[in-house]
């Protein structure tokens, strides 16, 4: 049953891409229904397996490391996997109806999609070093393909500032894993961390996590490397941003932590896990401050996500010389605000889309009126706003609470003053954009109705961002499950 597993998760999103390629529009829409359908199925079933019998390591035709490709399969990455198929479905529906298929270049955002969701689902479950590498580099080379879709002028400045910076990072991170294989002859994450840990050779690991941190830092856009961020969010078409935003920052993002968690401790220093943290948390306060002063709504809900990054780089300095639980702590609030921001700030930029549709107009101050005209979008924008602000019952609410909880436990309590001030912020940049929309329009209003299916994902998305402080325990559990060997 896990082969099978294992191939359609695999091998699925790349046989659609490369279909894809030969339909219109319309047929590609109809094949990527369907291949929702199927990756939805797959992810549960992973998710069933993981449950029941554990996590696993799983070498691909029955050559282990480090000849073959050896694939990680625990409760993370499935929980990864699960929330991948939700909201790259949600994203891929809204585009369905977005996006105009009478436009010919409309045609290539179902290859570029499919292939961004193969190389996700190729990080979620990567277990070596290199096969991470080629996982982001496909989600790289699609994310900048889906922003550069449409050809104008400013969307191909901010997919070639993009390319940049994703080559710039991808450099650096492959330097780093050329130095491990030349210094511990592997490229599998599990044995490198065995040597480090159990022969002493932390030394030599230590440029190798450097050069890695920083070129994933730079993919993940923490400050203040955060430049071309905003440009390729607030340009790219809604459905497109929310993908960016939810999940393509969170693949490299992924790839550092499980880099830290494996090595960190024995490789690392004190001042280092507190420099990463210190970068996270100026990401929060400067990310906060720009997205309030926008003038363009996509660009407010862009600097958000550069702040909102910020509170993910907290896992470094609350996981480096703790206790085992206040790590455990720490580890599982970060999972759930991944999870709560991958969610809400999805339903975010479709809300925005669909407001800004609504108005035709990018703008903030032409917002004035839509409360009357589009209140479904607007209260779904709202939703997804009090999961980045961090009330409750959602599930910003329970990642933060987790966070301040290990924050107190471990006695920096420093990161407590980011995680308060961080969530006043967001409520700041939020609820100006809800005074923008109730202001009234002096002339008549000439509102533009989108399909009401355009609301109906968002406010899905968002009431899932809402609900997850509900159901966050039971989405954790599966995260402490055993491994066993797969072949």
């Amino acid at each position: 049953m896990s082969n099978w597993l294992m191939a359609g998760l695999l091998f699925t999103p790349l046989a659609l891409a490369t279909t894809s390629l030969l339909l219109d529009f319309r047929q590609g829409r109809a094949l990527a229904w369907l291949g929702m359908v199927l990756q939805l199925l797959v992810s549960v079933g992973l998710w069933g397996l993981v449950k029941q019998e554990g996590g696993f390591y799983y070498s691909l035709a029955g050559w282990d490391a480090p000849l073959g490709i050896e694939l990680r399969l625990d409760g993370l990455a499935v929980t990864f996997l699960l929330l991948t198929t939700l909201v790259a479905s949600g994203c891929g529906i809204h585009a369905g109806i977005y996006l105009k298929p009478d436009k010919p270049w409309q045609r290539y955002f179902w290859p570029l999609y499919w292939f961004l969701w193969a190389g996700l689902n190729t990080v979620w479950i990567g277990g070596d070093l290199f096969n991470l590498y080629v996982g982001l580099e496909l989600i790289s080379l699609a994310a900048v393909g889906l922003v550069a879709l449409g050809g104008q002028a400013e969307a191909l400045r901010a997919a070639l500032r993009y390319l940049l910076a994703a080559l710039l990072g991808s450099m650096a991170y492959l330097l780093g894993v050329a130095l491990i294989y030349g210094q511990f002859g592997t490229l599998s994450l599990a044995e490198v961390a065995h040597q480090v840990r159990l022969m002493g050779q932390a030394e030599l690991m230590r440029p190798a996590l450097v050069l890695m941190l920083v070129g994933l830092a730079l993919k993940t856009a923490l400050f203040p490397l955060h430049g071309w961020l905003p440009p390729a969010h607030g340009i790219a078409k809604s459905p497109v941003s929310a993908l960016l935003s939810a999940l393509v920052v969170k693949a490299s993002f992924y790839i550092a932590a499980r880099i830290w968690l494996e090595t960190g401790e024995a490789v690392a220093s004190q001042w280092m896990a507190q420099l990463i943290g210190a970068l996270g948390a100026a990401a929060v306060i400067w990310g906060s401050w720009l997205a309030w002063c926008q003038p363009r709504l996509k660009q407010v809900v862009a600097y958000s996500s550069v702040a909102q990054i910020g509170y993910l780089f907290l896992l470094f300095p609350l996981t480096y010389g703790v206790d085992a639980s206040v790590s455990l702590q720490a580890q599982q609030g970060i999972t759930l605000q991944v999870i709560s921001h991958a969610l809400a700030k999805s339903a975010m930029f479709l809300a925005a889309g669909n407001l800004i549709l609504a108005v035709g107009n990018n703008r903030v101050d032409a917002l004035a009126g839509v409360s009357h005209f589009l209140p479904f979008s607007l209260f779904s924008f709202g939703l997804a706003g009090v999961s980045l602000m961090g009330l409750p019952p959602s599930g910003g609410f329970a990642a933060k609470w987790m966070l301040l909880q290990a924050s107190m436990a471990s006695g920096q309590w420093w990161w407590i003053l980011v995680l308060v001030g961080g969530g006043l912020l967001s409520a700041a940049y939020v609820f100006r954009i809800y005074r923008a929309s109730f202001l009234e329009r002096d002339e008549k209003d000439h509102f533009y109705h989108p399909d009401r299916r355009l609301e109906v994902v968002a406010m899905l998305l968002a009431v899932a961002s809402l609900g997850l402080g509900l159901a966050g325990s039971q989405v954790l559990s599966v995260m402490a499950l055993p491994f066993e060997e797969v072949q």
